[in-house]
This record gives structure tokens, C-alpha cells and sequence, in this order.
């Protein structure tokens, strides 16, 4: 989903609050973005993709226009392919990421996800390339992992080792799926987010999916989810504020005013603004910048480098799950669309964790991370909670009454994960009873097995 376009005059707090609120939208208009991200690897070696090359990331990319997919340049340099309201982009570490259009129902999401697994399945197949979705890449080491030509990333790359320790590890070895949703008004955002916020981590349980890392079990059931908790603390993490009395858009910009630079966007070109004030870019006193003061479009860029487990800009982004199989890539916006589009089941969802004490909230996090839907909160278990925010999104989803041309309702893209809650197994725990079971220790087969 992208954000409204914004101008090139110098920016005050309260063009800021605007552009929030120009999000809002009534609930008739109310649509999901759904993305994913997947590993591209070449068929029969399991390498990695690096850009260049005769069956490269850029081949992909070029091949994929045939589907009448147009290319997205840096210079002369391809990085991405639009069509319509939906993209193509690159990851660091040359993840291919969907961002899917605003769509109405789940059947659309699902049939944009199918239709873009078979267009990118049909260049890669003429490539003798693969994808796989799991939330960390295996058996790569990160110094096999080719780097992408996108120049915020090398920038990124630059400053990610300077402020935790898993930063670099985040960019080019970890895949996520996400949805984004609508809010009708300030009240509504703010109790959107409050729900999605706590509930992220039962999310990032459910979805837990990336056990290995090198080849062997790394002790977490979503490794994925370990390395954010120390990737860089200023700009991750559950956000306590939002629990808060008070919180609102405005608490929300001064956050992301805090939040250190990345870079500005002049003329086409990425200017290293890493670790720098928003807030001095703002009132022109960057040194690296004699003069010049932020843009709303400089705001909405730098609202892009914040990573919380859920976060807001024009709409709210669901952050905090391991990427998978086709399934449960229409699972996730299922999930939270059931929760956040019928009232009833929103109210049914803050119950669920209303009573939840703040500090609690980055201890589940971590818990979750490493034992999956066994974590405790609140005196029960992440399953218990579970299987009532599954069953809250069913019931939401069923009053939706989102009908496909066969009369079925949305209700149905939740069963993979009816099945994961009420069985309290992971997605991760099933690949680990392979490794010990059928692979015998090798980690390989999951790449033949778990292909798109």
C-alpha cells in the first residue's frame, strides 16, 4: 500500500500530523496490502543470486516485465518493477519482496499472491533459479550473501554494525511477511495499534518458521525474530509509549523525529545522513545539507526506516512474522483483517491483553522467539491466547461475509492456523522434526521440500 503523495516544501510538525491523518479513511473504504518477502536461490547448488549475470537478480527482474511489469530505476540501474498499485523490490541480500496493491478481500490477496508465485516461478524456472520462504535463509553464511546495487542500502550497511549486533544479519539473511491495514480516525489508529502491538509477538509465534541458521538449530524457533531485538534499539522494538495515556499521532512523530537518519533523497541520489537529527534536517542545520531544510516527501522516506513490530504511517504495517509457504502468506492479512475490520472483534482482541503489564510486552517478544507458543503472558500460555485471537479473527472475518464467486467467505484462510494453534506446534517445530527425523541432521532437503 503507498502512502499519498506528498510535495517538496519545507516541513512544520503540523504538515506531519497531517499527513497521518490524510490516512484515515471511512470503513467503505477500508482495503489490505499484503507482502512478502523470499530467498532466491539457484536450483541444484542452493547458492544464493547475485544481481549480475546471465541468470541473475537483474535477469529476474528484467524477465519478469513480460507480465507487463514496469521497471523501477536507480539511474540505469533496475531495482524493482511496478504494476498498477502493486511493486517488486529488492532486499539487501536479494530477497524478492511483493508489495501487493490495496485490495478488498482475502480471495484478491490470495489470487495476487498466486498469480505473482507462478510469474516469478515461470522466469526462474527458464533461470534455473528457485525461491524458498522461511524467515532465515538456512545454510548462508552472510559473507556468501551478494549485495544489491540500491543505494540506501549500502548506507544501511555502513551504519547497522555501529549500533547493534545483528543488523547486518536482519538486511541480508531474513524474509517476513506482512499486511497492511486502514484506521477510520486518531481513536481508531490508536486502538488498532495498541491490539496489533501487543498481540505481535502470539503473531511471530504462530509464524515462527526459521529455526536454522548455517545449517544447524540455532535454539530459537524464529531466528528471524531474535536478531530485531538487537538490531538497533532506536528504531526497534514494542514501543511503550503506545500503551500510554496521551499517545497519539503526535507521539508518534516526535518518535520518528527521534529516530536517527538514514539518508536524504536528492536529484536521484542517496545522501549518508546516517546517525544525523531529523529535527535539525527540519530546521536546515545539517552541516551535510548547508541549507537545506526537510520535505514532507524527506519525512515520509525517513517514516520508512523506523522498524517497530508494528508501524505507522499512512496506514498500520503488521511486522512481526516469519515468512512461509503460499498458505500462510494469505494467512497473516487473513489474521489481522478479521481482527481489525469488524468492531466486535477488535474489542474481543484488546481483552485478550488489555490487562497485560507493559514491561511484559518486550519479554514476550523474546520468549516467543525462542519457545514459540510455550511463552507465558499474563498467567497463560502464548497458545492459550492463540487459539482466542484466532478464533476472535474467524468471527470477525465470518461478519465481514467477504463472498468469492463460489459463496465461501474469508474463513477459510485461517485453518492453517487454527491447525498451528490448537496442535501449540510450530511451523518451526515441524521443520525441526524433520531435520532429526527424515534428514538426518542435514538441512538441505528444505530447499527441494519448501520451494515455491
Amino acid at each position: 500500500m503507498a502512502d499519498a503523495v506528498v510535495d517538496d516544501r519545507p516541513l512544520s510538525f503540523e504538515d506531519i500530523l497531517r499527513w497521518f491523518q490524510k490516512g484515515e479513511k471511512p470503513a467503505d473504504q477500508w482495503r489490505v496490502g499484503a507482502e512478502h518477502e523470499k530467498f532466491v536461490f539457484r536450483l541444484g547448488t542452493h547458492e544464493p543470486v547475485p544481481y549480475d549475470g546471465p541468470a541473475g537478480i537483474k535477469a529476474l527482474l528484467e524477465g519478469l516485465k513480460r507480465f507487463g511489469w514496469e521497471g523501477v530505476y536507480e539511474g540505469e540501474t533496475i531495482i524493482g518493477l511496478e504494476r498498477g498499485k502493486a511493486n517488486v523490490s529488492l532486499e539487501p541480500g536479494g530477497q524478492f519482496e511483493l508489495s501487493g496493491a490495496p485490495l478488498e478481500t482475502m480471495h484478491d490477496i490470495c489470487q495476487e499472491t498466486g498469480e505473482h508465485l507462478n510469474e516469478v516461478k515461470a522466469v526462474a524456472d527458464d533461470l534455473g533459479l528457485a525461491f524458498l520462504g522461511l524467515g532465515h535463509t538456512p545454510t548462508w553464511r552472510r559473507d556468501q550473501i551478494p549485495v544489491m546495487p540500491k543505494g540506501r542500502y549500502k548506507i544501511m550497511r555502513e551504519y547497522m554494525p555501529k549500533v547493534g549486533g545483528r543488523g547486518l544479519d536482519m538486511m541480508f539473511r531474513t524474509c517476513t511477511v506482512q499486511a497492511n491495514l486502514d484506521f477510520a480516525s486518531e481513536a481508531d489508529m490508536i486502538a488498532k495499534f495498541r491490539v496489533s502491538l501487543a498481540l505481535q509477538p502470539i503473531g511471530t509465534a504462530l509464524f515462527a518458521n526459521s529455526p536454522f541458521v548455517e545449517g544447524k538449530p540455532t535454539g530459537f524457533l524464529s531466528s528471524r525474530a531474535n536478531i530485531w531485538t538487537d538490531t538497533d534499539p532506536d528504531r526497534t522494538g514494542m514501543l511503550d509509549f503506545v500503551f500510554k495515556d496521551g499517545f497519539g499521532y503526535e507521539t508518534y512523530a516526535n518518535y520518528l523525529l527521534d529516530v536517527p537518519m538514514y539518508f536524504a533523497k536528492r536529484d536521484g541520489r542517496y545522501v549518508d545522513l546516517s546517525g544525523k537529527s531529523f529535527r535539525r534536517f527540519m530546521a536546515g542545520d545539517l552541516p551535510e545539507m548547508p541549507g537545506d531544510r526537510a520535505t514532507l516527501k524527506d519525512f515520509a522516506d525517513h517514516s520508512t526506516t523506523a522498524f517497530p513490530e508494528v508501524r505507522l504511517k499512512q496506514y498500520l504495517e503488521m511486522r512481526g512474522s516469519d515468512s512461509g509457504p503460499w498458505s500462510r502468506l494469505c494467512a497473516l492479512p487473513a489474521l489481522w483483517t478479521g481482527i481489525f475490520y469488524d468492531s466486535q472483534a477488535l474489542a474481543a482482541a484488546w481483552d485478550l491483553c488489555k490487562d497485560w503489564a507493559i514491561e511484559d510486552h518486550e519479554r514476550l517478544r523474546e520468549d516467543v522467539a525462542r519457545v514459540g507458543l510455550k511463552a507465558q503472558i499474563g498467567g497463560r500460555t502464548a497458545q492459550d491466547v492463540a487459539r482466542d485471537m484466532v478464533a476472535i479473527a474467524r468471527s470477525g472475518l465470518k461478519n465481514r461475509n467477504r463472498l468469492n464467486g463460489g459463496m465461501v467467505d474469508e474463513t477459510g484462510y485461517l485453518s492453517e492456523l487454527e491447525e498451528i494453534a490448537a496442535s501449540g506446534v510450530t511451523p518451526a517445530e515441524r521443520l525441526l522434526e524433520l531435520y532429526h527425523g527424515p534428514w538426518k541432521g542435514d538441512v538441505n532437503p528444505v530447499y527441494e521440500a519448501f520451494a515455491y
